[in-house]
Formats: C-alpha cells, structure tokens, sequence
C-alpha cells in the first residue's frame, strides 16, 4: 500500500472526531446577488461572475458539459460561497453549457484544448497571471488540462470529485454526453450535425479511454503543480482515478474518503482546501 493510500485510510479514521469552523455552515447566502459579465474572443461568448478579493480563484462546477454558474447552489462545496471571503473567487459557465450563457463554435479537433483556452482567455480578459484553480467533476479534467497549457499560471489546484474512466463501465462519460448534454444542446442548435456532436464526443473521451480522458499518465508524473485531490465513487467519479492522481503527481495530496457527511467532517475538509490554497499562496 502506497503512502498516499495510507495517508487516505489513517487520516479518515482521525477526521471524524475534528471540530468545524462555525463559518463554512453559511455557504448559501448571496451568490444570486452577484452580477454577471460577458467577455468574446474568437468567436466565443463567455458568462462569468466574480465575488470576493484576494489571491485569484478560478472555480469551475461540476455538471459535466452542462457545466455552469447556476450549479453552484447544489454543489457539495459551493465555492463562490464558502471562499469569498479569502480569495477573489472567478466562476463561468463554460463554452455551450446547456443552462448558461457561453457560446461558441463545437471545438471538434481539440475538445480539452478549447476548454483550457476559454478558461486562460477569461483570465488574460480580467488581468490575471497566476491563478488557484478549483475544479469540481469535469473540473478535475479542466484542472489537468490547464497545468499542462500553462504550468507557470496555475499556482495550485484543488480537484473535488474528479471524473474518471472506469473500466467496467467505459461508456458512462460518452453516453452521459450523448443522453444529457447533446440532446439539449441539439435541441437548441439544430443546425450542429450529429455527426458533428458525435465527434465532439469521441473526441472527448474515447481517444484517450484511461484515466481522466484530458491528459495522460506521463504528464501528471512529471507535473509539478501542487493538487489537492477530494475523492469521491460514483459511476462517473471514480475513486480509483482520484487515488491514482493523488499517487502519481509528485506534489498531490488528498483527502479523507468519504467526506461529504457528517456535517463536521466536511466542514474540516472545506478547511483543508482552504489551508492548502493559503499555503501555497505567492509571496
């Protein structure tokens, strides 16, 4: 058993009996005050919000390709709450999410590419190098993929219940794409081919079947990017993936699993996030 794995397992049984931050129970209050801006580059329409000051934080939601700012009020963690008051929290919805308002041409011949060049775009739009990323879901394939473009800009990361392969069900990314997303998305632009989204989709994750669909083994070996990793197991959320990012990345940590319940438990994990982001803060 490697020492991440006993980390995992040791941590876990002292974690249960930790106390919680009395603030991280006011998670809920205000985002849907908080006004909305839009930037275009290249054809592309962006939605995103900001709320709070500090060291930058890019936080993405989960929802796969649905992937969008109003997910945050069901979100284990909803980040634009519960860091406001530490970072200058940034959110989007991302390109051609059903549910939001970001736009752009279906990115057929590099799917994670496109994503990771929204993402920077916003950034380069708000005036922002160096950047926390926090991403939820398909945010831990946003996060990869962003370390791999741009490693001098992300100065850490957090990746909370990330998406992952799973070998006795390989289709279950692919299918969530083609019975959720791409429906709605069809409906709405009918003008998009579907030979077109079936590419998109393959492209996605097919071509590269293993892992977290967005980069390869080799390179989280070699990425230096320290990560926080909350692992989670549901079809879509393999917790093997999440155990195999936080023991081959040289710079990973991870969490206790399961820590969404009890409350206490996950307010501590909340605090952990938090410690970590601080800790690596740039002078």
């Amino acid at each position: 058993m490697d020492p991440i794995r006993r980390n995992i397992l040791r941590t876990g049984a002292a974690a249960t009996v930790m106390a919680a931050a009395p603030r991280v129970f006011a998670q809920q209050a205000g985002q849907d005050e908080t006004p909305f801006s839009f930037f275009e580059r290249d054809g592309v329409r962006i939605r995103y919000q900001e709320v709070g000051s500090g060291f930058p934080l890019l936080a993405t939601p989960g929802g796969g390709l649905n992937s969008g700012i109003g997910r945050w009020q069901r979100a284990v963690i909803n980040v634009m709450d519960v860091f406001k008051d530490d970072f200058r929290c940034i959110t989007m919805d991302q390109r051609n999410a059903t549910g939001g308002e970001s736009t752009g041409p279906v990115p057929v011949d590099d799917p994670w590419g496109a994503f990771a060049d929204d993402q920077l775009g916003l950034m380069d739009h708000l005036g922002i190098d160096k950047f926390f990323f926090f991403g939820n879901c398909i945010g831990g394939c946003f996060a990869l993929k962003l370390m791999e473009r741009a490693p001098e800009r992300v100065a850490a990361g957090v990746l909370s219940q990330p998406v992952g392969h799973r070998p006795e069900n390989p289709g279950v990314m692919y299918n969530s794409g083609v019975n959720g997303w791409a429906a709605e998305f069809r409906a709405e632009h009918p003008e998009v081919s579907p030979e077109t989204i079936e590419q998109y989709l393959h492209n996605l994750y097919e071509v590269q079947p293993d892992f977290v669909y967005s980069v390869s083994r080799d390179f989280v070996r070699t990425c230096q990017t320290p990560m926080l990793v909350l692992p989670d197991d549901t079809p879509a959320h393999a917790y093997q993936t999440a155990i195999d990012i936080a023991s081959l990345a040289p710079n990973a940590e991870a969490s206790v699993y399961p820590w969404r319940e009890p409350p206490e438990l996950k307010a501590q994990i909340i605090n952990q996030v938090r410690d970590f982001l601080k800790a690596h803060e740039p002078a």
